[in-house]
């Protein structure tokens, strides 16, 4: 009997192991933009790549850990990851 108590386990891992495989969605600008601002930033600051979703860029130079924490968690949440883009003398004019 204790043979047989073992056996759904081995089914029940390719589940496991698919639901972990979630894809990120493109998010609109409304949304980058109210996500930005909860975490301090501005609207524009926060964007996403149509040709790579699973990315998410903050381009400022002044962002604080603890607002580069707040877009990481929410990216995280949406299965993404954050790239930080520091200018070092500001955008070129």
């Amino acid at each position: 009997m204790r043979r047989f108590a073992a056996r759904p386990s081995l089914w029940a891992l390719p589940l496991v192991t698919l639901s972990a495989c979630a894809t990120a969605q493109m998010h609109t600008e409304e949304q980058l933009a109210t996500v930005a601002q909860g975490c301090g930033l501005s609207g524009g600051d926060v964007m996403q790549d149509a040709s790579e979703t699973r990315l998410l860029f903050i381009m400022n130079a002044g962002v604080t850990p603890p607002q580069r924490a707040c877009i990481y968690q929410w990216a995280h949440r949406n299965h993404m990851h954050l790239v930080v883009i520091h200018f070092a003398n500001g955008p070129a004019s």
